[in-house]
């Protein structure tokens, strides 16, 4: 996915950003608005944790969510279980897009205790990119016990070997169908499997039949087989993912359902049944929703949502199934995540059984409609949504909720329906600078659709009070100390919310953090190992040790971004400078480094430095002039200039042609290259010409 791909946005200058300290246990991002919804909707924002990737729920009501990190969290009744339930450690990559990625319940969970769970394997003790030894994804069964804990020893894995060769596009979702069988969902990995250099629509692994990347796989609750999977019995088929190693041979993956997948993120299952829609990330113009069918071809590298790849008009007929419903990316919404059908009776018509679907980029929910004739359309249904990367419906007193993770924020929410006035939520930070204190109550909301927060009322733990109609307010204490806040807030609807209390430190000061190297003028080389470092004080602690502080790099796509590395801990953080996804993303992508230091009061401050690629200017011509010439996945036209990274691998071609009305064959390229050949982008500004003759 494009994160996502996942705070709102990281500045995109060089900057130095004074916040006070997070509320106990939450992330330190900025305050993110309210989502909007329908009237008689409403939005809780009930625990916080690390980049969340999935949620689904156990029969007694466990809700159970993945970290990008590899940790399994279990929350009951709404409050988050300190101890995770299982911690994979450095067995697991999470560079990039890895990490833990789907987790499913049996559905004699019952009796079995079976969870399923899909994550990259650090298979050959490296993760990164560009390397033989590419980490693996893989799903694993464990057995969950009463303490809510994964019992030492259960884990069993079932289906293993899946490439991720580029750390993105590994997809990782996981459903049972009413047919009692395991569905899985794997990306392209990116790359293609063995030529490094052919990335997004160059990747013809969804293509390949032989491996099970860019598919939906079907198998047992013990990994088998099912006899009825359609290339069971092919010629040449063979068990691709076997744990025991890949098994010989050419043919077919017998554990493959469908095919023709980009990204496969999310998908879900109409309650009851073994339908599933499938939400397929796409690349540069369609995000798309497929209606899963056995053996069924949906088109990707050669299709793009309803119409030939890398185009918005190019959308006749094809051989391949095409999406129920897909939209393109005109409107700033680029990256489909997370999808839930709502159960019937749970929710008042007309949402009743519809589907619902979330974009990452735009933070929009939409409802799919049926139109008259056929077909569907989109309405949105919630919007302002931070980063949602899963939608699921869980247990909610004696009905239920649709719940859903924000991926940056580090939140799970519920949504609920609700004819009356909820009470708004209070919270707040601090940001004390000596006895002069900033309280900030914007993090305060109101989950009532069309409702918001009006007032802010403040007791400053001093005998002194104030009600503002803003939400940051500036207080002066009398002396030193430790005073407890209390903010409580009101509604527009006069609704007044339960306390939220916390200690502010009069007279201390949040801590300075520097990022002292490399130079924001420094520009990186694909390939390039940067390492970043930072120095931080306090003006009551003095100067803080490494451990005060966690980096967390994001790669800047466009209009959104995708975690790259960490949250890691320490006075710098070493990173390879990635090669862009295309020559599109070549234009408008870089690495973001945010650092956070704390004090040993939990006072934080932000340092970010935008990390910017080595930028080459590449011309391309022919002699004659005017012919049609191939750099990487785009045509262009002699003489054309392209903007590449330094170290980015181009391939070039340069087919036999008419130009002018007269034919022309291939004589040779001045690099001395092949008709078809890969150029390394060079340091300096460099023209390539492809000389043709007549025949």
């Amino acid at each position: 996915m494009r994160r996502p791909a996942i705070a709102t946005a990281v500045s995109l200058l060089l900057s130095t950003t004074l916040v006070g300290a997070a509320l106990p246990g939450a992330p330190a991002s900025a305050a993110v608005a309210a989502p909007s919804l329908p009237a008689g909707f409403s939005d809780d924002l009930l625990f916080s944790l690390d980049t969340p990737t999935a949620i689904t729920f156990t029969p007694d009501g466990r809700a159970l969510v993945t970290q990008d990190d590899g940790r399994l969290r279990v929350a009951r009744g709404g409050t988050l279980i300190a101890t995770p339930a299982l911690d994979l450690g450095p067995r697991a990559c999470t560079d990039g897009e890895r990490g833990l990625l789907g987790v499913a319940v049996d559905p004699q969970f019952a009796t079995n205790r079976f969870i399923y769970l899909y994550w990259t394997h650090n298979a050959h003790a490296f993760c990164g990119i560009a390397d033989p030894r590419t980490p693996e994804n893989r799903v694993a069964r464990y057995v969950l016990g009463d303490d809510s804990r994964v019992v030492a020893g259960s884990e069993r894995v079932l289906i293993d070997h899946m490439p991720s060769p580029a750390t993105n596009h590994n997809a990782g979702d996981l459903r049972f169908g009413a047919d009692g069988y395991l569905y899985v969902s794997v990306g392209d990995g990116g790359c293609a499997i063995g030529a490094a250099t052919q990335c997004g629509p160059l990747n013809t692994n969804s293509r390949r039949r032989d491996i099970p990347n860019g598919k939906i796989l079907r198998v047992t609750r013990d990994g088998d087989v099912p006899a009825t999977n359609p290339y069971v019995g092919a010629t040449g088929a063979r068990r691709c993912t076997l744990p025991a190693g890949v098994s010989p041979g050419t043919g077919p993956c017998t554990e493959t359902f469908a095919s023709g997948f980009r990204n496969p993120f999310r998908f879900a299952q109409r309650p009851g049944t073994s339908q599933f829609y499938v939400n397929d990330v796409g690349q540069s113009h369609w995000e798309e929703i497929d209606s899963l069918a056995a053996g069924r071809d949906y088109g990707w590298n050669v299709r793009e949502g309803h119409c030939a790849t890398g185009s918005s008009t190019d959308c006749g007929t094809t051989s391949f199934q095409n999406p129920i419903f897909d939209y393109s990316h005109a409107d700033g919404c680029v990256s489909i995540t997370g999808g839930a059908f709502v159960p019937a009776g749970v929710w008042p018509a007309p949402y009743g059984g519809s589907y619902l679907f979330a974009d990452f980029v735009c933070g929009k929910v939409w409802r799919l409609v049926p139109k008259a004739g056929g077909g569907f359309t989109r309405q949105v249904f919630m919007s302002g949504v931070n980063r949602p990367v899963h939608l699921a419906f869980g247990p909610f007193g004696a009905t239920q909720a649709l719940y859903y993770l924000d991926y940056f924020g580090g939140a799970v929410h519920r949504v609920r329906h609700t004819a009356s006035n909820t009470a708004p939520t209070a919270s707040f930070t601090q940001r004390p600078n000596g006895l002069a204190v900033t309280l900030d109550g914007s993090a305060s909301s109101d989950p009532d659709s069309g409702d918001s927060v009006t007032s802010w009322s403040w007791a400053f733990g001093d005998g002194t009070s104030r009600t503002t109609t803003t939400p940051v307010v500036a207080h002066t204490y009398p002396r030193a100390g430790t005073f407890t806040a209390t903010l409580r807030v009101t509604d527009s609807r006069g609704a007044v919310s339960a306390p939220a209390t916390r200690s502010v430190f009069a007279g201390e000061h949040v801590p300075t953090v520097t990022i002292t190297s490399p130079a924001a003028t420094a520009r990186f080389r694909v390939g390039q190992s940067v390492t970043v470092q930072a120095s931080a004080t306090d003006p009551e602690d003095g100067a803080l040790p490494g451990s005060s502080l966690t980096w967390t790099v994001r790669l800047r796509h466009g209009t959104h971004e995708h975690p790259f590395a960490g949250p890691v801990t320490g006075s710098s953080v070493t990173v390879t400078y990635p090669a862009p996804e295309d020559l599109l993303a070549a234009t408008n992508s870089y690495l973001v480094v945010s650092v956070v230091a704390r004090d040993s009061r939990g006072l934080t401050s932000t340092a970010t430095r935008t990390l910017l690629p080595k930028k080459v200017t590449l011309t391309f011509a022919s002699n004659p002039t005017g012919a049609r010439l191939t750099v990487k996945e785009r045509t262009v036209t002699a003489k054309a200039t392209v903007v590449s990274w330094q170290g980015f691998l181009l391939s070039v071609n340069a087919p036999d042609q008419s130009i002018g009305g007269v034919r022309y064959v291939f004589s040779r390229w001045s690099d001395g290259g092949g008709r078809a050949h890969t150029i390394l982008t060079p340091a300096a500004a460099t023209t390539y010409t492809a000389v043709f003759r007549r025949p």
